[in-house]
């Protein structure tokens, strides 16, 4: 790039040195005409070419495709919903728990299991992402009704949340702050107000906040005082087929008696 452009800068220069105005006072409409000027344009498109072909594009797939390892990641669920943005971390043990889609409800829109241990102390936020800077965050995207996209305009990088899909996306913050976090796919009349708060924090901010979100979602996980021990959790809705129930006979009214029996 560096040579594109100490090359590109020459021949402007040598444009305006040649074709300045005490040289050509009046302006010559027909132009150059040899044929030198053809051969070069054609020259530039084949140039160009071959940079943006076999430069330029496999440079930029390389960047977007290759994915950082996990271990130096912060790996992190971005589940999509009219009109929000719920966002599921590992806890402490930095293992997620299960999910299934016959555990969603509104209170549970990432349907985590609840008989699942691993689950007990994931951290769950609805709107706001904590990151820690200069560390690799690898998102996987979901959405729970229709698609939308996941956008954060200061990364310069989107993707969009698909239901039934989990595509993954990845960015490495580089300074502190706060940011927003954008739908860039019309979802729905509240569109207009699907918005985020993203918060790139220094790492002790960031482990502050991973021990009090953790803290909190202990307390709210934890049983009351006194209270007998829970049961295990009901198992998630299963849908019945109707293809195997047997089929349905109408019922047949009972015959009236004779009168004259």
């Amino acid at each position: 790039m560096g040579a594109l452009f100490v090359g590109w800068s020459l021949f402007f220069i040598f444009v305006l040195i040649r074709f300045r105005k005490g040289r050509h006072p009046a302006a010559d409409h027909a132009g150059v005409r040899s044929g030198i000027s053809t051969h070069l344009e054609f020259s530039v498109v084949l140039i160009e070419a071959v940079l943006l072909l076999g430069f330029a594009i496999p440079l930029w797939a390389k960047r977007v495709n290759e994915f950082p390892p996990t271990k130096d990641a912060i790996l992190i669920h971005a589940v999509g919903q009219q009109f929000n943005w719920n966002f599921h971390l590992p806890g402490p043990d930095g293992q997620f728990g299960r999910r299934d889609v016959g555990f969603v409800t509104n209170s549970n829109p990432l349907g985590l299991d609840p008989n699942d241990p691993a689950g007990k102390d994931d951290l769950v936020t609805l709107g706001e992402l904590h990151v820690p800077v200069d560390r690799p965050v690898i998102i996987e995207l979901s959405s729970k009704d229709v698609i939308h996209n996941f956008c954060l305009p200061h990364m310069r990088i989107a993707a969009d949340a698909i239901p039934g899909s989990l595509i993954p996306m990845w960015f490495k913050p580089i300074k502190t702050g706060t940011y927003e976090i954008v739908c860039g796919q019309l979802c729905g009349l509240g569109h207009y107000g699907m918005k985020g708060t993203l918060v790139v924090d220094s790492p002790p901010e960031y482990q502050a906040w991973l021990k009090e979100r953790a803290e909190l979602a202990g307390t709210q996980n934890a049983p009351a005082p006194g209270a007998p021990p829970a049961g295990p959790a009901p198992a998630p809705p299963k849908t019945e087929n109707p293809a195997a129930k047997p089929e349905s006979k109408p019922l047949v009214p009972a015959a009236s008696p004779s009168p004259n029996g």
